[in-house]
């Protein structure tokens, strides 16, 4: 598996909100549910994504945003258009001054907004929330920006189109499809992104197209439990240790074993959240010879226990 499809292989939404919004002007929507990601497309009309800060940016009919929280921001009609609606964690709607509007503005199966009989000049909204952290791979996480936008022009897929027809459905299992489908449109739009010129993209990315430091990429990420050493990695790809530790760091911004292990334990960090899984099992699984092993290089680098880790996972 190359380095892009590992780190895409991240997204595993659970019970994701996904909702359609019909909303008439003025309206403005203040996002303060501190959710890790955010799928936002206009379906139809116009929006405008106001971050705290940085200058609002404007979508059209079928450009996708991706928001990577917990930071607040704002989507609206117009940028000046002050909040009408405020959305708190757990997908909670209320007015700025704290009444709840959930009642209200709910408009039937996996819809909201404040649509009246006549619908012409309402905008439309797809929204996809992945609510909890364990959803998105922490590697994932660390090298996207704080948004991404995506023009309509800039992909051709199927998705969006087909999300917004299973949206109207209530059938056996339809949440789970609904879940998968989400995590195939971030994917999508996420591999769109990474290709586009303006994108900032990791030292890792570009380092695939390198015939040596891209092939010790795959290497690394095809078997993160093999006991590599930059010995091994070398003789693998036809260079000297001293040769590809250089190139490596160059390239990449780090040495190939300290990014083995904090890919390994972004591996851990995921898979730790399986619901049957053990600190022992996990730490086979990504090249740590025991538990304790794991444990005190999980505690190092990210100043928790694989257990506590674990614990908030499942609340």
């Amino acid at each position: 598996m190359d380095p892009l499809a590992r780190l895409l292989d991240g997204p595993r939404a659970r019970d994701a909100f996904l909702l359609r919004s019909i909303l008439t002007p003025p309206w403005s929507l203040r996002i303060e549910d501190r959710a890790p990601l955010t799928v936002a497309s206009v379906v139809r009309g116009e929006a405008w994504l106001v971050p705290d800060d940085a200058a609002a940016v404007r979508l059209g009919p079928g450009d996708v945003a991706v928001i990577r929280g917990p930071h607040p921001y704002t989507v609206a009609d117009d940028p000046a258009t002050p909040p009408r609606v405020v959305i708190h964690p757990g997908q909670r709607c209320a007015t700025p001054e704290g009444e709840s509007l959930s009642a209200a503005m709910a408009l039937g199966l996996r819809t909201w907004g404040d649509r009246t009989d006549d619908t012409a000049g309402a905008t439309e909204l797809f929204t996809g929330v992945y609510e909890f952290e364990g959803e998105i791979n922490g590697r994932l996480s660390r090298v996207l920006p704080q948004r991404i936008v995506l023009p309509a022009d800039a992909w051709d897929s199927p998705l969006l189109p087909l999300l917004g027809e299973e949206l109207h459905r209530d059938a056996p299992g339809q949440q789970a499809l609904l879940d998968r489908l989400l995590d195939l449109l971030l994917t999508a739009v996420l591999r769109a992104w990474f290709s586009r010129p303006e994108a900032e993209v990791p030292g890792w990315y570009r380092a695939q197209g390198d015939p040596v430091v891209g092939a010790a990429l795959r290497l690394l990420h095809g078997e993160p439990a093999h006991p590599w050493t930059v010995a091994a990695l070398a003789a693998r790809t036809g260079v000297s240790r001293a040769a590809l530790a250089r190139r490596f760091s160059d390239l990449v911004g780090e040495p190939p074993m300290t990014y083995l292990t904090d890919l390994r334990l972004a591996l851990a960090a995921d898979l730790l959240r399986e619901p049957d899984a053990t600190v022992a099992a996990v730490a086979r699984q990504v090249g740590y010879g025991s538990a304790f092993a794991l444990s005190a290089a999980f505690k190092r680098e990210r100043g928790i226990s694989p257990q506590e880790h674990r614990a908030a996972a499942f609340g």
